[in-house]
């Protein structure tokens, strides 16, 4: 059997892979002591440099013997696992044995990236156990139901559903209508655990950005009520609605780069003033805040089935308007629809717009209209916080969106 350049790299990869992971384990103490596994970084070196050796021979047609040295090799690590259960249940060590048994004998048969991947996670996992652990301590009955219910949604119902066209007006299609939910949960299920984990107690400009995942508008609102209570706040809450409003321009611009890429490419220019001016007051704000203890603000948790499925509906009703409106009043009837999207969805305004962009909407008119529906949506909660606010809550706020959709206005005056 002649090795090659590859070979020599995969059995080297795989080696190198078994080093990695033993190091971690002699660092961590598990391979010493009175509770000692039975691998160290020399006996995983050399499981990896045996992997990599049986992929190669693998490979090479010599299967038998490969099968022999992997069987060998797995026996060992059972019975080190027999052993060591009768004093401590723990098989980490022989788990993670048998991972760089199969990392080895992926990149011994050439697939490096895989088996390289593979060994990273694996030595991240082992190095982070006491940051794991910590996370799963702090999850409560709420997130991981959550969890649970994003798998659901994701692996079971998602390959059930027919992908379509069914219907009139561009019609419904199942599968791609809830990628589109999914995605959209997905993101403000991770604002909703990031702003649980840092707590608006650490201020409400942080609150703000982390809220601004979620819903600007939500932010706003809450925002100006809590104003009224806590008059001494005032700049530091003017300061989160700001910082959300910046967020909301970075979602938009990144949920349209997961659905079209050309449509956020003309979009871009749209957003680049309007997420300044939002950035820079909210940025001053803090430079400036005097913030007197503020107090504990929650937000729901985002996912649950019913508001997947009450997204669903609305992102296909809102479809079908825009498409009946294109229809009949062309690209004018675009515009009005996003305008009135913006006042009530910003998602269902993405969603709309940027769903067979191409097809039947240009790029260009939709990035348009979604400029639009960011201009809407900012003067809705310029005139949220106008209403509701406090006074200095109002002066901030009302200076701060106003320069926002003069910004809005001016993009789509210099660019359309």
């Amino acid at each position: 059997m002649d090795l090659v350049l590859t070979d020599v790299l995969g059995i080297f990869i795989a080696t190198l892979g078994g080093a990695a992971v033993g190091l971690e384990r002699e660092w961590s103490g598990h391979a010493s002591g009175p509770h000692a596994r039975f691998a160290g970084m020399r006996t995983f070196t050399l499981l990896g440099l045996l992997a990599g050796l049986a992929g190669v021979m693998w490979s090479a047609g010599v299967r038998t013997l490969a099968a022999v040295l992997l069987a060998g090799a797995g026996t060992l690590i059972v019975a080190a696992y027999y052993a060591a259960s009768r004093v401590e249940i723990d098989g980490t060590t022989e788990v993670a044995a048998f991972v760089v048994l199969a990392a080895g004998v992926t990149a011994g048969m050439h697939e490096l990236r895989l088996a390289s991947a593979t060994i990273a996670v694996t030595t991240l996992l082992l190095v982070e156990k006491t940051k794991l652990h910590s996370i799963v301590e702090r999850i409560d009955d709420a997130s991981l139901r959550a969890a649970f219910r994003f798998a659901v949604m994701a692996i079971v119902i998602l390959p059930l559903l027919p992908t379509g066209p069914y219907g009139p007006l561009g019609g419904i299609r199942p599968r791609q209508l809830w990628i589109m939910v999914l995605f959209f949960s997905g993101l403000s299920f991770a604002g909703y655990l990031a702003r649980r984990e840092v707590g608006s107690h650490l201020g409400y400009p942080i609150a703000g950005v982390l809220g601004g995942i979620i819903s600007s508008t939500n932010v706003t609102l809450l925002f100006a009520r809590t104003s009224r209570r806590e008059a001494e706040n005032a700049i530091p809450l003017a300061s989160g609605v700001l910082a959300a409003c910046a967020v909301m321009c970075v979602r938009v611009i990144i949920a349209a780069a997961v659905l079209n890429v050309t449509v956020s490419i003309r979009l871009l220019p749209y957003l680049v003033g309007p997420l300044l001016v939002a950035a820079l007051f909210a940025w001053f704000g803090v430079r400036n805040r005097k913030e007197l203890g503020s107090s504990e603000i929650t937000a729901s948790n985002p996912l649950q089935f019913r508001m997947a499925l009450q997204m669903a509906f609305v992102f296909q009703i809102v479809l079908f308007a825009v498409r009946w409106a294109q229809n009949t009043w062309g690209e004018p009837g675009v515009f009005v629809s996003a305008g009135v999207l913006g006042l009530t969805d910003i998602d269902a305004l993405v969603v709309s717009m940027v769903k067979d962009s191409g097809a039947q909407l240009p790029a260009t008119t939709a990035a348009t209209a979604m400029a639009i529906g960011v201009l809407s949506n900012t003067l809705l909660k310029l005139g949220v916080g106008m209403v509701i606010g406090a006074k200095q809550f109002r002066r901030v706020v009302g200076i701060g969106l106003f320069a926002v959709a003069v910004a809005c206005v001016l993009s789509l005056f210099w660019l359309h």
